[in-house]
């Protein structure tokens, strides 16, 4: 059954152009449209209560200082002072609550758009700085806008304040407004871009890191400390030219506003002092002047809120790097029922950054087969396994799964389809049972993959067995490996891909596997460096330099010194030779691994188990080994 053409058109269709810049900030502050308005609005009745104030203030030192009744112009004041501070509070807390979700929607879309997208795509992305201080700082888009937006309020209503009560003094204040704007302006320019250069620094010195700590054993067996050191904290230079850049913008636009503001501040006092002299204002005139002089002198107050929204633009731009990934592209369809799990590959052509990694691979794996992938190093094996189980596709031809072209599946379909292994897998949740599962799974089910993956054997010593927290339970990297493959029994596929996921396995571990895989329902693509698992597969893929030198049997490709010197064997080598596992030290003899197993070891199993190990060679009537098997 093929793909039919209508569905792999679509499955080929140009994906989607790129959101344009600033799309996911739009979205962030329509999604907190409804708090920001309630901060706008309540930013806008604080304004308000602060512009009016002074006008009742000196309404009623006027009326005080004629001994006259006060009474209801205190009680204004009073209540316009108790609205400033109830909005300041309502604003604070919706703030807070606001940015958090916001944050919270934030992480959730870059971690998503991050999974979605094929894996080559999300190389160098920087995730863990984006999803921490970047979208930390993204979060605070919706109230930063109305923030924004509402600071011009208090000092707009400051400055109709002075020339509602005497027009000269509002002239005095309204000549140092041309150079605030400078002033503003420059703050909006060159903030955002120190502020992005201080970022990205930061997400490269993160990267840095973390892969500097993924490989701590590695540098400390090697005594690389301080060059790591070193390499780790390159990007510190950049981070503190950009640091002091913003600093010194952020710290000018301050100080030039801070110095400007109290000298327009003196001059409407004075102003008001020579109008008050005159007899054209009053002492409460004169209040009221000074208390709106303040207030227009708080259009500084508009840099910290222009800061906040540059801040905010900034961090959104950051995460958008990874919210905008193209997605993977999937279909519709399903699997038809009953097939085997065959896997054909069509003239797969594979392409990075101009170099051709996998170059006209054609192949088929029969279904309910095993096959060895083997190769040396840079031959291209991982790459050729994820574009097997799809989790990247080839730059051209087709890979199909019983007849359907995999990208016309469903997301659903073809992940319950595919199960992978890898050499370093990575456990997530909070037990081994939970790690292992990877959701809802019955306990005898749970049982069986542990069993089948021989991990069995160190988690029922632990101390809750399974259910033993992951930080309590250190693993080896075979234990490591063991539970990886336990995750990929836990259910029935198609198609089962280990990526070199049992090369930290003894070699009696990795025969309890091996026969456990033999088991195993539908096609078994393993990549593998060991001689026994290349001689006990179907059949083997020898990749070389992203082509295929050769498939067959493991005896017959055994005759080709070149494939015997991807083991490390010799041109002396023999068919014998593949019966066990390649080391860094190079090929072992089978009497050596017989060595290695323990006499009671090989008394506990089964006598056709010992028979195994004493050959390395599965009896299997398919495969011609050339160890002198019975067929």
């Amino acid at each position: 059954m093929t793909a039919a053409p209508a569905d792999a058109a679509r499955a080929r269709a140009t994906p989607a152009p790129p959101p344009a810049e600033g799309r996911l900030l739009r979205e962030a502050v329509r999604r907190g449209r409804g708090p920001a308005a309630l901060v706008l609005a309540a930013t806008a009745l604080g304004a308000a209560a602060a512009v009016t104030l002074p006008l009742a203030l000196g309404r009623a030192v006027d009326l005080l200082i004629a001994r006259a009744d006060a009474g209801s112009w205190v009680l204004l004041c009073t209540a316009l002072i108790a609205t400033e501070v109830a909005t300041d509070a309502l604003v604070a807390r919706t703030g807070g609550r606001t940015g958090a979700a916001t944050t919270a929607w934030l992480r959730r879309r870059a971690l998503a758009g991050f999974l979605a997208a094929p894996p080559a795509a999300t190389t160098g992305t920087g995730l863990p700085t984006r999803l921490t201080a970047n979208a930390l700082d993204a979060g605070t888009a919706p109230v930063a806008a109305a923030t924004a937006a509402a600071a011009g309020l208090a000092p707009l209503g400051g400055l109709a304040g002075l020339f509602l009560v005497d027009p000269w003094a509002g002239a005095a204040f309204v000549c140092g407004v041309p150079l605030l704007l400078l002033i503003l302006r420059a703050l909006l320019r060159d903030g955002r871009a120190a502020l992005t250069t201080y970022q990205e620094e930061q997400g490269r010195m993160a990267r840095l890191l973390t892969g500097a700590l993924s490989g701590a054993a590695t540098i400390a067996a090697a005594g690389t400390v301080r060059a790591e050191e070193r390499r780790v904290l390159a990007p510190l230079a950049g981070m503190r030219a950009a640091g002091e850049r913003t600093w010194r913008v952020q710290g000018r636009a301050a100080g030039l506003s801070g110095a400007l503001m109290p000298l327009l501040v003196a001059a409407v006092l004075a102003v008001g002092g020579v109008r008050l002299v005159a007899g054209h204002l009053t002492p409460g005139d004169l209040l009221a002047l000074s208390r709106y002089a303040v207030l227009a002198a708080g259009a500084g107050a508009l840099a910290g809120a222009l800061n906040g929204w540059v801040r905010a633009k900034a961090g959104t731009a950051r995460v958008e790097t990874v919210t905008a990934l193209p997605p993977t592209p999937h279909g519709t369809r399903d699997l038809p029922p009953h097939g085997d799990g065959t896997l054909a590959l069509h003239g797969v052509h594979v392409t990075r950054d101009g170099v051709p990694l996998l170059d006209s691979v054609t192949l088929t794996l029969p279904g309910g087969t095993t096959t060895a992938l083997v190769g040396p190093s840079g031959s291209g094996k991982s790459l050729l396994a994820a574009v097997a189980g799809r989790l990247t596709d080839p730059d051209q031809g087709t890979v199909l799964l019983d007849g359907t072209d995999l990208r016309t599946l469903s997301a659903d379909a073809l992940r319950h389809a595919v199960a992978y292994a890898f050499e370093r897998p990575a456990l997530f949740g909070a037990t081994i049972a939970h790690a292992v599962a990877c959701g809802p799974l019955p306990e005898p089910d749970l049982r069986r993959a542990l069993r089948r993956a021989a991990a069995d054997t160190f988690t029922d010593r632990l101390p809750h067995g399974p259910r033993t927290p992951l930080p309590e339970a250190p693993l080896s990297g075979g234990e490591l490996q063991r539970l990886g493959l336990a995750r990929a029994f836990t259910r029935p596929t198609r198609l089962l891909i280990l990526d070199d996921a049992t090369s930290s396995l003894d070699t009696v571990t990795a025969h309890l596997v091996a026969r456990a895989l033999t088991d195993t329902p539908g096609t078994r693509l393993t990549i593998t460096h060991r001689l026994t698992t290349a001689a006990q597969s179907d059949q083997v893929v020898w990749l070389d330099r992203g082509r295929i030198r050769g498939t067959g049997p493991h005896s017959v490709l055994w005759r080709d010194p070149a494939y015997r010197a991807v083991f490390g064997a010799g041109a002396g080598g023999d068919a014998g030779a593949g019966a066990d596992t390649v080391t860094d030290t190079g090929a072992r003899r089978r009497s050596d691994v017989r060595t290695d197993v323990s006499n009671d070891v090989r008394t506990e199993l089964p006598a056709d188990m010992r028979t195994d190990l004493h050959t390395g060679i599965r009896t299997d009537p398919r495969v011609d080994t050339g160890t002198g098997a019975a067929e």
